[in-house]
């Protein structure tokens, strides 16, 4: 019965791996897209604005 207790933990991670691979998989695309692919942009520029505001500020002084 050892074997048992020494499979079951690397089952149980292969079987919530693959729960969560599917539901990355099923939520790409769909209604939500465009508002999840704007959101990613405005987040990328802002941070590009910060770190162009921070070259910036450093080039000044």
């Amino acid at each position: 019965m050892d074997y048992v207790s020494a499979l079951v933990p690397p089952v149980v991670m292969a079987v919530f791996f693959i729960g969560v691979i599917r539901v990355i998989v099923k939520t790409q695309g769909g209604a939500n897209k465009a508002k999840e692919d704007a959101a990613v942009d405005a987040a990328l520029a802002r941070a590009e604005g910060a770190r162009q505001a921070s070259a910036a500020g450093k080039t000044e002084v």
